[in-house]
């Protein structure tokens, strides 16, 4: 007879107490995971509605979710998106039913990812003390979203949702070959088995597959032998072109598919520093790092504008990479950024952060065109 698989301990299930977790072993596997899902969503959506607050994202939507610690990627990533697309209503109605308050608060993402199950998504099962407290507001949840339904003068929740959003963008998927794990032509015949595959006429180590392909589970994205990368995004180290054997630098490395990029451009040989201030972005550099097996590459936790290219450490840099943070108004779609709360909320303070940014992106460029005058001085 066949063994049942023993459910691995994970933070969620750590905190429940004995009689929840004998309820989740009760539940068939679409309630198990999909309760699973609903915890590795509300950690995701704290991540992307603090790095929105405060307009420095640790990563995309997308990245936080296909990062290697999230276990169910689609329940998880289609939970995020969905959350976000009605987190304008699923706010009002939770304000007009006076429950985000007290401990609650402090549970607000887990709050707004089951308020979507009950409101919009499949059915919860009473386990867990959020969806216990929440199925109890059912009733009042439902009667708030029907208020909403009459005082926005709509009869639909695609029409109340469709007020506030814009069209999608079909765009092709682009995928980076890994080539420190796999070639080329390796990876098309692989990828080609299942989609329609074509190489970029730019961009020598990058492949075109159908807009919308699922890929999150292919075994050479889990393994690294493949990212998802886009094409403006991959063309940067193309542009750079460092040889074998350089020393480079990345001046603004994460979430690291550049710097990962410039390692398989060098074939692993040479070293690579790759700079990055944000400490929890650190984190997911040093993850794809870890996934693209690279292994000349040091993380340099500082800010680029600081180091001193007098500095014997960073004195035989061939080249800098330097792709500072920007606006991303290009890549809205890509990204998802227009399901954030601030896409919604443009107004002065947008402005004043573009010409903050335009300000950095200068003084970044000129300290690496002065580093460069130094690092080469004699040879140009």
């Amino acid at each position: 007879m066949a063994r049942a698989k023993k459910m691995k301990p994970t933070r969620a299930t750590s905190t429940l107490g004995p009689a929840d977790k004998l309820e989740i072993k009760r539940l068939s596997n679409a309630e198990r995971s999909a309760y699973f899902s609903r915890r590795e969503a509300a950690k995701v959506l704290r991540s992307v509605l603090e790095g929105d607050a405060r307009r420095r994202a640790v990563g995309s939507i997308k990245s936080l979710v296909f990062r290697p610690a999230i276990r169910n990627k689609k329940g998880t990533f289609a939970l995020v998106c969905q959350t976000l697309k009605h987190l304008a209503i699923i706010k009002n109605v939770l304000e007009a039913s006076s429950i985000l308050k007290g401990k609650w608060k402090r549970q607000a993402e887990l709050i707004f990812i089951i308020t979507y199950d009950i409101l919009f998504g499949q059915a919860v099962s009473p386990v867990g003390d959020a969806e216990k407290f929440l199925m109890q507001w059912k009733d009042a949840l439902q009667l708030a979203l029907a208020r909403l339904l009459v005082k926005e003068k709509v009869k639909t929740v695609e029409d109340l949702v469709n007020l506030n959003q814009i069209p999608e963008v079909s765009k092709p998927r682009y995928v980076r070959v890994n080539t420190l794990k796999i070639d080329v032509d390796s990876a098309l015949l692989e990828l080609g088995r299942q989609n329609m595959v074509q190489k970029d006429d730019v961009v020598p180590d990058l492949l075109i597959l159908p807009p919308a392909t699922d890929l999150h589970n292919h075994p050479l994205v889990i393994n690294g032998s493949v990212f998802l990368q886009g094409k403006a995004s991959s063309m940067v180290a193309t542009a750079l072109d460092p040889k074998p054997g350089w020393e480079v630098l990345d001046a603004c490395a994460a979430p690291g598919n550049k710097t990962a990029h410039l390692a398989a451009l060098m074939r692993g040989k040479g070293r690579i520093i790759a700079c990055e201030l944000n400490k929890e972005r650190v984190k997911r550099l040093k993850e794809t790092i870890k996934l693209s097996g690279a292994s000349n590459i040091k993380v340099l936790n500082g800010d680029f504008l600081n180091i001193n290219p007098k500095d014997p450490s960073v004195s035989t840099i061939r080249a800098i990479l330097l792709d500072p943070s920007c606006s991303g108004s290009g890549t809205v779609s890509v990204r998802l950024d227009n399901l954030l709360p601030s896409y919604a909320a443009a107004d002065v303070k947008d402005t004043e952060r573009l010409n903050k940014l335009a300000a950095f992106q200068k003084k970044a460029l000129a300290h690496a065109l002065s580093s460069l005058g130094i690092y080469f001085k004699g040879t140009i």
